[in-house]
């Protein structure tokens, strides 16, 4: 091996140790911005995306720094700003990438706002896209499906908070996939916070995700299903041809409509495509819209269901109870007047097909939310975590507690009379949507009760505050089989 042969590695290792270093902290000390760039979103306004370390997780995230140059203009906005990322902070969807916390650098003559939000490492769909062309491979039917299914979700979700968030800025580049399956877009940043540093879009190439509209009156909701629109288009035709120029043009458009064959697809795309923004359909109706039926509702809803009450089952609770299944034992029959009736066995089932739909469902591939009627989506104001204040000084957890968003999947718990003390010690063993696993103990006082316990658990931040009355049932029928009188 020759010297230079033998330096390589050691160059490698250097650039690691550059990139990695530590150029900055969050005033709480817990997020550590790297020399890493990363590219998760192109958001208009985002001058530095880079990668960061949230210490207490142990996980890699994402540092945004929001310039303004003009501290005059950021005075002007500063309320609004705060206003709007409390609103973004407390935004919790499968499908959109999460923004944890915020806060403002103001210095002499600039500011800056900073927020940390998740990192997604599996790449965009138009990265997905143009290894599927790579490939010689055709866009599956399904995934199509289930990626429309999903980018409506977020879509509906955030067009039905209480007022509106538009997200403003969807294209290919700020959807991403992750390797289950599951889709999630960029986070948002209203247009109302993009138009003080509005600057003019050097991504030529992504100028024809947007409506004709876009720029001359006020984002609405239509702005979002233009977008979609035409990421559902590429995602089906894998790429629309710009024959070289930065721009796609609109023969382009039109020959990629041309060219799908499916007249419900054809149909379901060019309704989001409408010049006329009062003429397109909401998110919400384009997630009955019968191009995307895949899987029966009822089968949907018992999934939920299942996913929803699995922490009072075990773990691998679909293998125990099929080992003992009879196979020929008919599950279901529909019985027709003159005409044999329609049996399905248990043999007819592939139970590690189901598991794997449980498993798809458990991470929101295939989301309930389309069919709940349609409502104002109240975000928890009172949940909002304050942004952080440069000037305090470094403590090792944000003030005042962090607030849990994932999920109980499963709940265990054992409880031991302590002689000594002459009282009861709880173990809880907690296993969150992400796999990670939380044991807490506790020596129970006679004035305890189970609804004030899972309270105190969602006031420091150890469980999602959906879970709070299911944790407390939880405890009070532990307590009832453990003690009497149950507190």
């Amino acid at each position: 091996m020759s010297g230079a042969e033998a330096a390589l590695p050691a160059e490698k290792e250097e650039e690691s140790e550059e990139e990695s270093e530590v150029l900055e902290e969050s005033p709480c000390g817990r997020w550590q911005k790297r020399r890493e760039q990363v590219n998760q979103g192109n958001m208009p306004g985002i001058q530095s995306t880079f990668l960061a370390m949230d210490t207490e997780e142990g996980v890699e995230v994402v540092w945004n720094e929001l310039h303004f140059t003009d501290k005059k203009a950021f005075k002007a906005h500063e309320e609004k700003i705060k206003t709007m990322f409390e609103q973004l902070v407390v935004v919790d969807h499968p499908n959109i990438v999460k923004l944890h916390k915020y806060w403002l650098d103001v210095k002499d003559s600039k500011a800056r706002v900073i927020f940390i939000t998740e990192y997604v490492s599996s790449g965009s769909l138009k990265q997905f896209l143009k290894k599927t062309k790579k490939n010689h491979k055709a866009m599956n039917a399904r995934a199509w499906k289930r990626w429309c299914t999903q980018i409506l979700s977020a879509l509906s979700f955030l067009h039905s908070c209480d007022p509106p968030i538009i997200h403003g800025n969807l294209t290919s580049d700020t959807v991403f996939i992750q390797h289950n399956g599951l889709i999630k877009i960029g986070s948002a940043i209203p247009d109302d916070l993009r138009s003080p540093i509005r600057i003019e879009r050097d991504e030529q190439r992504n100028l024809h995700f947007f409506p004709p509209e876009y720029g001359h009156v006020a984002d609405g909701t239509a702005v979002d299903i233009f977008s979609f629109g035409m990421c559902a288009l590429e995602m089906a035709v894998l790429e629309i041809q710009s024959n070289g120029d930065s721009r796609v043009s609109e023969e382009a458009i039109a020959r990629a409509r041309h060219s799908l064959d499916d007249p419900n697809m054809r149909d379901f795309i060019l309704g989001c495509l409408l010049l006329n923004p009062d003429k397109r359909p909401t998110a919400h109706n384009l997630l009955f819209h019968q191009v995307l039926f895949e899987v029966h509702s009822l089968k949907l809803l018992a999934a939920h269901c299942f996913i929803n009450n699995q922490y009072l089952m075990p773990e691998n609770v679909v293998e125990e109870n099929t080992k003992g299944l009879d196979l020929n034992m008919v599950m279901a029959e529909i019985r027709l007047e003159g005409r044999p009736a329609v049996q399905w066995r248990y043999s007819e089932v592939s139970f590690l097909e189901l598991d794997k739909f449980l498993e798809d469902v458990r991470n929101g591939i295939y989301p309930l939310m389309n069919f709940a009627a349609t409502r104002p989506q109240l975000l928890p104001r009172a949940l909002s975590q304050p942004q952080e204040d440069p000037q305090k000084a470094k403590t090792p957890t944000p003030e005042p507690f962090d607030v849990e968003t994932r999920k109980v999947v499963q709940m265990q718990c054992s409880m031991e009379m302590n002689e000594e003390k002459a009282q009861w010690h709880l173990t809880l063993l907690l296993t969150l949507e992400d796999k990670l696993h939380r044991q807490l103990s506790y020596d129970l006082l006679p004035t305890d009760s189970s609804k004030g316990l899972a309270s105190e658990l969602v006031h420091y931040g150890f469980i999602h505050e959906d879970d709070c009355e299911m944790l407390a049932n939880f405890l009070e029928n532990a307590f009832h089989k453990h003690r009497s009188p149950p507190l």
